[in-house]
């Protein structure tokens, strides 16, 4: 395990990079919000960054996905800040919007993980990239209700998520939870 010392940006939180992956993500979020000034925005053309919710269940031992209606994939809850330079605070209320959930409750104000993947072009915008800030979270009331965005809502088991998705993003949740919890138990 690299230093407890956290990393921190404005706009973003704190965040311990563990490995080389987070090393290389953290620095690129970096380096992307340092030249972008519309790096919040939800401009497809300069890309932007996104705050994403691993919503875990009381017990910890599943995470609600959803299945993406523009995407046809399954992923964890989250959105574009739309001009709000504050991730966590995106990722919080996506995870309202998007699961129908009454209570849902931070773990921790760090970022769990940074994941820059592309958004492939389609009729209404061009190819870009999405630089998402994810953070951890626990339902603690409400049962989940699809939105607009989604197809449908599931409770998946954190062993069986390479059941419902190949997401790299996604299956390295186990880890970055693992992590979590031996920091902060």
């Amino acid at each position: 395990m690299e230093g407890n010392n956290p990393e921190s940006y404005a706009g973003i939180g704190a965040f311990v990079p563990r490995t080389a992956r987070d090393r290389e993500m953290w620095d690129r979020l970096v380096a992307f919000c340092d030249k972008e000034p519309k790096a919040f925005e939800r401009d497809p053309a300069t890309s932007h960054v996104t705050g994403s919710a691993f919503v875990l269940s009381a017990d910890r031992a599943s995470v609600l996905l959803t299945h993406h209606r523009k995407l046809d994939r399954w992923f964890q809850l989250g959105g574009h800040c739309d001009g709000l330079a504050d991730a966590h605070f995106t990722a919080w209320k996506e995870a309202y919007e998007e699961s129908g959930l009454r209570r849902i409750r931070p773990l921790s104000d760090r970022v769990i993980d940074v994941d820059i993947h592309a958004i492939p072009q389609n009729p209404r915008e061009v190819g870009h990239w999405h630089y998402d800030v994810r953070y951890l979270f626990q339902a603690e009331a409400g049962e989940p209700q699809s939105s607009a965005e989604s197809k449908a809502l599931a409770w998946v088991p954190l062993n069986r998520l390479s059941d419902v998705t190949d997401s790299e993003g996604v299956l390295i949740l186990p880890e970055k939870l693992e992590q979590f919890l031996s920091d902060h138990c």
